[in-house]
């Protein structure tokens, strides 16, 4: 019940976050077409069969046309703006007009307008998913922004972070020259260095010193074939809130824990003379070992022990054994940890007035464009796998995992997406916006519409792109599951 529940969710949050964005994009188009003299006939959110509408008011400057059409349609992934005189009502989407429009509403077609004109109605979408994304930051920054202080827990020995001088107890200030205060922002900016070559700067301070060090991590084509880029993994940095030492907190009677004489209190230092120094270390040991004697290390009262620990198979409230994601049995002892409290001062929260709020919010979806921009790029030269382009099924996750956390990521989530959605909407691809507007471009050039068998071979080819980007998507999607 509690997975049916969690796939109800995500599936709740995914219609709602590309609810929202659909509704945003093509309420750009039509508010922008309405304000140019142009007939809508029908705003759709969703694609295929409408299973509901209602007429909206007349048209006070075309009182004797029909009224707009508002209809909700089957297929959530996506909607459309159908206006008189587009393709499909007689006319091409570059203006060139057919026979098909009333004589007395040809002042109200799109091909009636001027190419400025038909040019900032189709712009219209992309820039109204850019002001979206600039509004959700402005509400996100002025609501409050909170993360956790950027300190490291601890670093693996020989990693490329401990060879550059990273301790336990660093604080990251900065990253690539650019002020880090939580770990959001220290993702962010390691984000951006993905599949390159040369070096990381880092600015650390430690509680310890009132210097600050400066250091310079290498890296060569990183993570360039990563499913799901571990950035601090990679690098071996654990974040101090991630660091669980492996102490004992409570051992249930008569599980494999008990069985092996452990207490509360106990340390794990090893499992089969390999070192265990964090918790999630010591579960991935447990879990991977179900029915193995393991010979394990601990401290107790600060003497050294070594117990021999049968972890069990785990099952599932019907008896049944109890599979992990890659269908593997799982094993279990029985104990659970102490689970350290954070000081207060690793919270880190900072609130903006309405005013101080906007350069904020304008400075965040610049960096989050640029972002975007710069990962296709790098998609496209090879220098991050295509296995991170994700589709509906990764968007249901995610949208759901932040709805749950808080307000803050979720928005902040759909700021990022809205971004995504109007810069895939300006590639010069026919069908998206971005390939109108190239034909406008074109036009304008020429000073004659594109030909109509151009058009048309463009079309084709678009629809074979976006189609074949949706696969991929849908395809990235489902490996992700098994």
């Amino acid at each position: 019940m509690e997975l049916i529940g969690s796939v109800l969710f995500s599936v709740l949050a995914l219609l709602v976050t590309l609810g929202i964005l659909v509704t945003i994009h093509e309420y750009g188009h039509y508010r922008v077409a309405r304000l140019c003299g142009v007939q809508v006939e029908r705003f759709s959110i969703g694609l295929g069969k409408v299973i509901y509408s209602r007429r909206g008011k007349p048209d006070p400057k075309n009182p004797d046309a029909p009224p707009t059409e508002f209809a909700i349609s089957i297929l959530p992934l996506g909607g459309y703006v159908k206006m008189l005189g587009e393709q499909g009502s007689g006319e091409s989407a570059t203006g060139q007009q057919g026979d098909a429009i009333d004589p007395r509403h040809r002042g109200a077609a799109f091909s009636s307008k001027t190419l400025p004109q038909r040019a900032a109605i189709i712009a219209a979408g992309p820039a109204a998913n850019f002001a979206l994304a600039l509004f959700l930051y402005w509400l996100m920054f002025m609501t409050g922004v909170s993360g956790l202080a950027p300190v490291v827990g601890r670093v693996e020995d020989d990693s490329a972070a401990a060879r550059a001088g990273l301790r336990a107890n660093d604080e990251i200030v900065q990253v690539n020259g650019v002020a880090t205060p939580t770990w959001q922002e220290v993702n962010i900016r390691l984000l951006d260095r993905l599949g390159e070559t040369g070096a990381l700067s880092v600015m650390v301070s430690n509680p310890e010193s009132t210097q600050q060090r400066s250091l310079e991590i290498p890296i060569e084509r990183w993570l360039v074939d990563a499913e799901e880029p571990d950035m601090l993994g990679d690098l071996g940095i654990v974040p101090f809130h991630r660091f669980i030492e492996p102490k004992l907190e409570e051992v249930l009677p008569g599980g494999p824990a008990a069985l092996a004489g452990l207490q509360p209190g106990d340390l794990v230092t090893s499992a089969d003379a390999i070192a265990v120094t964090d918790w999630n270390d010591w579960l991935k040991v447990v879990h991977d070992n179900p029915g193995n004697t393991l010979q394990v290390g601990i401290e107790r009262n600060g003497l050294p022990l070594t117990l021999a620990l049968q972890p069990a198979i785990r099952k599932s409230a019907d008896g049944q054994n109890e599979l992990d994601a890659a269908g593997r049995i799982q094993g279990y002892i029985g104990a659970s940890v102490v689970v350290p409290q954070l000081p207060e001062s690793m919270n880190r929260s900072v609130r903006y007035n309405p005013l101080s709020a906007i350069p904020q919010a304008i400075s965040e979806t610049w960096d989050n464009t640029v972002f975007v921009l710069a990962s296709m790029k790098k998609m496209l030269l090879g220098l991050i796998s295509l296995k991170n382009l994700s589709g509906p099924i990764t968007i249901a996750q995610v949208a759901g995992q932040t709805a749950s956390i808080g307000f803050e990521y979720y928005i902040g989530f759909l700021a990022v997406l809205s971004i995504s959605l109007g810069i895939f909407n300006l590639l010069p691809i026919p069908v998206l916006d971005g390939g109108h507007l190239l034909y406008y471009g074109m036009e304008a050039l020429l000073r004659r519409p594109v030909p109509q068998r151009i058009q048309e071979w463009g079309l084709q080819l678009g629809l074979l792109l976006v189609a074949g980007f949706m696969f991929l998507a849908l395809y990235n999607d489902v490996s992700r599951l098994f």
